[in-house]
């Protein structure tokens, strides 16, 4: 990790893969889509502390239901970085992974479980850098 966190986070390999992978001097289509994937993953982790913050302190705070939303707009960031001819081929099983995981989250999260939230996180974030560092593997090959 490049360096320590200050606050929780909850999304630590999918943003430094992101990071990486947007980070690449060529100004590709494909570069383009990892920096949609970092602000996506960015985004979906500050919606993570917000919620974390509200289970911890027992309240509603509005940034808590804006958590769903940012996960699903990550999934699907990460779904057109990858193409969805993979996505929806032999990449489904990674999909389903992100699928389950996304829903663990929001089932957690419904129900203050803080355990099942961190846990459910740890999972999505392996799923989606997992995803992220295929395309990164396979650069120079037409990841759609």
């Amino acid at each position: 990790m490049p360096y320590p966190a200050r606050e929780p986070t909850f999304l630590p390999l999918t943003v430094a893969t992101a990071r990486a992978a947007a980070d690449n001097p060529e100004q590709s289509e494909l570069t383009r889509s990892a920096r949609v994937v970092q602000y996506c993953a960015e985004a979906a982790n500050t919606a993570a502390v917000d919620t974390w913050t509200a289970m911890l302190a027992g309240c509603d705070y509005p940034g808590r239901r804006a958590l769903p939303s940012r996960l699903r707009e990550l999934t699907e960031a990460t779904s057109v970085y990858v193409g969805t001819q993979w996505w929806y081929g032999d990449g489904s099983v990674h999909r389903r992974r992100v699928a389950d995981a996304e829903d663990r989250i929001g089932e957690a999260a419904q129900d203050g479980d803080g355990a099942e939230f961190a846990e459910a996180f740890v999972g999505y974030d392996q799923a989606v850098a997992a995803v992220v560092v295929r395309v990164q593997s396979q650069m120079g090959t037409s990841a759609t």
